[in-house]
């Protein structure tokens, strides 16, 4: 496995690199460790920067190896895909952020990876599509990473039409956070890595907490837990910085 993804402890980075350069294509082998990965990454880490070798981010998903025929049968089916939504559930669940860097084209499993992560950065000369449909096959499962990232008609137009947006369109959609010249990449992701350790650790964890828990709160229960979760932070910051 660690062949087709890379993990390496960098300080307290976490680095995870799809490693298949021909396509970045991500088997069920590689999605299981890349989730394990991250559910784990706060034990070490401060955040997880992903990336990929190669020319494409990521251009979906691909089958294992010498992996059985797909059951004929829809239940029997459904097991098969735990392995991809499983995937999107440990970046959303992880405690450290998740920052994306993004060369080339993401496909399918690419694009709902750059909507998920906390921080994505793409290059200028980044794609994103939504292949599916164009095999025949219904998109529901990077429908259901980009349902609260992105709207409504983006979701749908780019599901329907299969078509690549650029890195510009995709920011203005939602799926990434900003874009930046390719030659400057490397660059502004070390820079924001390097400020994003130097903040308090306990604020980076609840600023990833809160926008995990809110949204499924009504008003009030969000303004609470909000005045709890600044309340019991920021105590903690002062205290750090108090007794350094």
């Amino acid at each position: 496995m660690s062949e087709q993804l890379s993990i390496e402890q960098d300080g307290r980075i976490l680095r995870i690199t799809f490693n298949r350069p021909q396509d970045n294509g991500v088997t069920d082998a590689m999605a299981v460790a890349f989730a394990d990965a991250i559910l784990n990454a706060h034990h070490t880490s401060d955040a997880v920067v992903l990336r990929s070798a190669g020319p494409d981010f990521c251009t979906g998903r691909a089958r294992d190896p010498g992996s059985p025929a797909p059951s004929p049968e829809a239940y029997a089916r459904r097991p098969e895909y735990d392995a991809i939504f499983n995937s999107y559930k440990a970046i959303r669940n992880a405690q450290v952020p998740v920052i994306a860097a993004i060369e080339g084209r993401a496909m399918g499993f690419g694009t709902a990876i750059a909507a998920l992560c906390d921080v994505s950065f793409a290059s200028d000369t980044a794609t994103f599509n939504i292949p599916e449909i164009a095999h025949n096959v219904m998109p529901t499962m990077v429908m259901s990473a980009l349902y609260d990232r992105v709207n409504r008609n983006a979701i749908l137009w780019m599901a329907y039409s299969a078509d690549f947006i650029d890195a510009h369109r995709a920011m203005a959609y939602g799926l990434v956070s900003t874009v930046v010249p390719a030659d400057k990449l490397d660059a502004e992701l070390a820079r924001f890595c390097e400020v994003l350790t130097s903040r308090p650790r306990p604020a980076i964890l609840g600023l990833k907490e809160y926008l995990h828990v809110a949204p499924r709160m009504d008003e009030l229960g969000a303004i609470e837990y909000a005045r709890a979760l600044h309340s019991m932070v920021n105590t903690a910051a002062a205290m750090k910085r108090k007794h350094g």
